[in-house]
């Protein structure tokens, strides 16, 4: 299986970067990992909110195959602790998927048809973070995940 992050914009902090590479690194140790950077969209000025997540939206559907499952990164979504995403990782492992795919929206979320198209949506917490710790936030949670499945000693029960 592949596990696929996409985001939009890249991280244009140094330190948050080379964090994500940490982790990056380290999970290559467990499964294929990849990340997706979908540019920034231009001229932003003469779209309004609404057209600028459908832009989006197309742009992070323009990749999505029909048997990938979608799991948008989501302040509405289910929250779980690091257990707990570590047994639905393994979930997603049993059930054979090809790809599996998380995404973090633009700054204004998700369009309409990104929503419909997406499998389940997740919460890393109540707060909100920037787009960019987000990125970091979740590589290392993916990481502790598959520390957790092979009772590794990174995360301390």
């Amino acid at each position: 299986m592949t596990i696929k992050l996409v985001c939009i914009g890249k991280t244009d902090q140094q330190e948050l970067e080379a964090l994500i590479q940490v982790y990056f690194k380290r999970l290559q140790h467990y499964i294929k990992f990849e990340i997706d950077i979908i540019p920034d969209l231009k001229k932003l000025k003469n779209l309004n909110e609404n057209l600028q997540k459908i832009k989006e939206g197309e742009l992070i559907l323009a990749d999505i195959q029909t048997s990938d499952f979608l799991v948008l990164l989501d302040e509405n979504g289910k929250q779980m602790g690091s257990e707990q995403f570590s047994e639905f990782i393994q979930k997603k492992l049993n059930m054979g998927l090809k790809r599996l795919i998380f995404v973090i929206g633009g700054p204004y979320g998700f369009s309409d048809q990104v929503y419909s198209r997406a499998n389940q949506k997740v919460s890393l917490s109540k707060m909100t973070f920037s787009h960019q710790m987000i990125r970091l936030f979740f590589t290392e949670q993916l990481y502790r995940a598959f520390t957790i499945l092979k009772n590794e000693p990174y995360h301390h029960r």
